[in-house]
């Protein structure tokens, strides 16, 4: 993985081609590059992160943000009570309590 901007490349090598090629995994949108060295990767992932942006630029469109922070998840009514009671059992507010536990799991 390879970060720029707040923009995630994931990237793979192609063993008949002798290349490498990436994807930028946090958008909508399908960005990719490629590169026949580590230092070319980089270049390439770099520019398209750059020219996506500078496409989004000239049409006057904000480019899409990788993340917002901001997300919902929908559970089982006993797991929701389960973890609003672990929550203001360890004096924190639920989304205090779901974020540590995320943060833990995500490593």
């Amino acid at each position: 993985m390879m970060e720029y901007k707040g923009y995630i490349g994931k990237v793979e090598f192609d063993d008949e081609a002798n290349i490498f090629h990436g994807e930028v995994i946090n958008l909508r949108d399908v960005v990719t590059f490629q590169g026949e060295t580590v230092g070319e990767l980089r270049e390439a992932f770099k520019g398209s992160v750059d020219d996506y942006l500078e496409f989004c630029e000239d049409r006057g469109e904000s480019p899409e943000k990788p993340y917002s922070g901001k997300f919902m998840v929908r559970v089982e009514p006993e797991l929701h009570k389960a973890v609003a009671m672990r929550a203001k059992i360890e004096h924190k507010s639920l989304n205090a309590w779901v974020h540590d536990a995320l943060e833990t799991a995500a490593g």
